[in-house]
């Protein structure tokens, strides 16, 4: 674990130091004490990290958040997630939103953190559309999607969580789906890397789309666009998929670096089941 830090001196790095001592000499503001933290937290127990975030909580200092972000990316949800989330949320409502996004931007790429997440309706309210921050809200996580293959007449039930937007949608179900299930050149290695939990973001030569995608009325799914944006048809979310018009590619595989996705194949539609649904939706 590497949590990251941006002020302070070291202190000497005591063995077996309360950590939850250094937490409140960070909040107190004692010189080195936000370092020595970084250094102390390293391999502690998830209860060990708990306690010093409770404690990392109480401070108002937008650097001691952000912290307590990154701490709570490596722990998950616990109880000062809410004190972080209302600070967040309050600094957004009065207009000072930029400074304090950088504290949450990791702890949402954690499923957990997401799944626990307090006051969600109040930060969409308050957060700006076309921020790192509201994309992470629009995330979904255990989305069942029904994804249908018009030109061999198959379909599936696919579970996906993690996506922060449809260009990752649409490479990882080109790797789940393609030769396997439907014929078509799978994308390459570094491809599926950049869209999952490779380092590389950027593959050389970009990332090249196998598919055009649209929804259950026949209206295009653009890749800009995020999962959440899909609309329902028939009580879920319906993607078809369909031979690309044109040539299209993208450089980066994914949004957010630290999220994990998930795009599993729950069930393979049976051929009369795959034949009704692909009868019921708009070409």
């Amino acid at each position: 674990m590497t949590i990251s830090a941006r002020r302070g001196l070291i202190w000497p790095n005591l063995l077996g130091v309360d950590l939850t001592s250094v937490a409140e000499a960070v909040v107190r503001d004692e010189p080195g004490a936000f370092e020595t933290f970084i250094n102390e937290a390293q391999g502690r127990s998830p209860d060990e990290m708990s306690a010093a975030a409770l404690v990392l909580s109480s401070s108002p200092d937008v650097q001691v958040n952000e912290l307590l972000g990154n701490l709570l990316f490596y722990i998950g949800a616990c109880d000062a997630l809410e004190p972080l989330v209302l600070r967040v949320v309050e600094a957004f409502e009065r207009g000072e939103g930029e400074a304090w996004e950088r504290a949450l931007l990791l702890p949402l790429q954690d499923e957990d953190v997401r799944a626990g997440l307090p006051h969600r309706e109040r930060l969409l309210a308050a957060v700006p559309a076309d921020s790192w921050l509201y994309g992470l809200l629009m995330v979904v996580d255990l989305e069942p999607l029904m994804v249908l293959h018009r030109p061999s007449g198959t379909g599936f039930e696919v579970t996906i969580g993690g996506i922060g937007d449809n260009f990752q949608l649409h490479t990882l179900l080109a790797y789940r789906l393609v030769p396997e299930h439907v014929p078509g050149e799978p994308p390459l290695e570094s491809w599926v890397e950049a869209a999952s939990v490779g380092p590389d973001l950027q593959p050389e030569g970009g990332i090249r789309g196998q598919f055009e995608l649209s929804d259950g009325f026949g209206d295009t799914i653009w890749n800009e666009g995020r999962p959440s944006d899909i609309p329902l048809f028939e009580g879920r979310r319906v993607v078809v998929l369909g031979p690309p018009p044109y040539q299209r590619s993208w450089n980066a595989g994914r949004v957010y670096p630290m999220m994990t996705p998930l795009v599993d194949i729950a069930r393979v539609l049976p051929a009369d089941e795959a034949e009704s649904w692909l009868a019921k939706v708009r070409s």
